[in-house]
């Protein structure tokens, strides 16, 4: 087996993961349970992995990281999106 196959189902696996759990995350009725500081901090590991995986020209972990940083986002703004339904006053 090349060892490529072995870090692309890694990189699956992970995404996978990572999705579920921002699903999870947007059903939950009490948003303010994910740390936004998680968010900031795997945003910014994964910026700093993703210019370093490319510095060492390595595809397989520019892509996971890049992805990674996505999925960050991604929760970012659902988060946001979601503490701001929760604390916008009933309308009238």
């Amino acid at each position: 087996m090349h060892p490529d196959v072995l870090g692309w189902t890694a990189t699956a696996v992970l995404i996978a993961t990572l999705v579920r759990q921002m699903i999870k995350q947007w059903q939950s009725p009490h948003p303010e349970t994910v740390s936004k500081w998680l968010f900031v901090g795997q945003m910014t590991a994964s910026t700093l992995f993703t210019v370093y995986s490319a510095l060492l020209g390595s595809t397989l972990f520019v892509v996971t990281n890049a992805l990674l940083l996505l999925t960050a986002v991604a929760g970012q703004i659902l988060a946001w999106r979601r503490r701001r339904r929760t604390d916008a006053p009933p309308p009238c």
